[in-house]
């Protein structure tokens, strides 16, 4: 069963939402993904945001360009945490977007990711998510070490090429 709802107003978002995707499947976390405009198809976007709790969604990653309602109205109807992705648009570079997703009024949270964040909306919901799942938490503490350890090798190689490392 699914635990992330992993939702976008288009499929131009795809580059970016599948990043989100990517990391979920790293850590083992099964999601569903799909495509619904709030705006355009308002009855089966209230149906799908309605229904994913009955359907074993802990988490949904909504990502949305220019006025960006997608995850505000996912936060409105969904009773668990949202994740925003504002994307960048050729308007106004997704500043726009950034503002639509987090500005939301009281009482409506939506987290909010920098634009076009897609890898980090999916590791913010597994993060939701291992609050009550120890396998993924450990396979969270893994992905950390292995970053660090990444960084550490970088480092070592400024070193190896006559750049003084502190």
């Amino acid at each position: 069963m699914a635990k992330v709802g992993i939702v976008m107003g288009s499929d131009s978002d795809l580059p970016v939402m599948s990043k989100a995707a990517e990391f979920l499947e790293e850590m083992g976390i099964n999601y569903e993904m799909t495509i619904i405009s709030a705006h355009r198809e308002p009855d089966i976007f209230f149906e799908w945001a309605k229904g994913a709790e009955e359907r074993g969604i802990k988490v949904i990653i909504a990502g949305a360009g220019k006025a960006a309602h997608l995850p505000g109205m996912c936060a409105a109807l969904f009773p668990m945490p949202v994740i925003g992705i504002p994307m960048k648009t050729s308007d106004l570079g997704g500043v726009d977007s950034l503002y639509s997703i987090v500005q939301m009024p009281s009482g409506i949270p939506v987290a909010t990711v920098a634009i076009n964040g897609g890898q980090n909306a999916g590791i913010l919901a597994a993060k939701i998510l291992a609050t009550s799942d120890s396998e993924v938490l450990e396979k969270l503490k893994k992905y950390s070490e292995e970053m660090k350890q990444s960084v550490v090798e970088k480092a070592q190689r400024l070193d190896e090429v006559g750049y003084k490392n502190y």
